[in-house]
């Protein structure tokens, strides 16, 4: 039984060449397998990108969860010394123009 499946995939090898050396003498084909190769290039590239964004999935949790934490232990007294340096820092900016 080994034996017949080393020879089925010895064919299917030796007829994927074939295949390959056919498509290389169709007109236009190596403008096609250009196509194909930069088609693979941004796959891996987008992959690539994808899995960077888990890691900063898990690292906006972690900072929401911090934030409501801070919101929850100083909501009042936060905000209003957010509204004044606001003001501060736009009274300022009309000073310098």
């Amino acid at each position: 039984m080994a034996t017949k499946r080393n020879d089925l995939l010895g064919r299917l090898a030796d007829l994927s060449e074939e295949a390959i050396q056919r498509l290389s003498d169709v007109p236009g084909a190596d403008k096609a397998l250009t196509t194909i190769n930069s088609l693979r290039e941004r796959t891996d590239e987008l992959q690539k990108r994808v899995r960077g964004l888990e890691g900063l999935e898990g690292r906006i949790v972690e900072l929401e969860k911090k934030v409501d934490k801070l919101q929850k232990g100083s909501s009042s007294g936060a905000r209003s010394a957010a509204k004044k340096t606001t003001t501060t820092k736009s009274s300022s900016s009309q000073k310098s123009k």
